[in-house]
């Protein structure tokens, strides 16, 4: 099993990058997919979320510091998941992870990380 983001890197404030995160070895179209970022200093904490993409369509959630500016999506064929970033500010900057979640009844979950990739906001 391996999640590999890739997409970022340094950007002046109000800029936009796209993050990019492949899976490799799971079913990944049954996942939860998930971005999360960690600042220096500060706990991990989740950006956006989408959920399976089922016959009614699939749902997505964000951070209140992010809605509107960041858009997440999944490609299943691809087994890919997306981040757009617009209007970008310097408290963006992080590490950005890729997260693949998968509730199991009677447990344990499964929940797989990528490594990470540094974005930063600076002029």
């Amino acid at each position: 099993v391996q999640l590999v983001e890739s997409g970022g890197g340094l950007v002046q404030p109000g800029g936009s990058l796209r993050l990019s995160c492949a899976a490799y070895g799971f079913i990944f179209e049954n996942y939860i997919l998930r971005w999360y970022r960690q600042a220096p200093g500060k706990e991990r904490e989740l950006v956006a979320a989408v959920a399976p993409i089922t016959s009614a369509g699939t749902s997505t959630n964000y951070a209140d510091s992010v809605k509107g500016r960041f858009t997440i999506s999944r490609d299943d064929p691809k087994t890919s998941v997306y981040l757009r970033m617009n209007s970008l500010k310097p408290e963006d900057t992080a590490v950005y992870y890729c997260n693949a979640f998968l509730p199991v009844v009677g447990g344990p979950n499964l929940n797989y990380w990528g490594q990470g990739t540094q974005v930063i906001v600076s002029s």
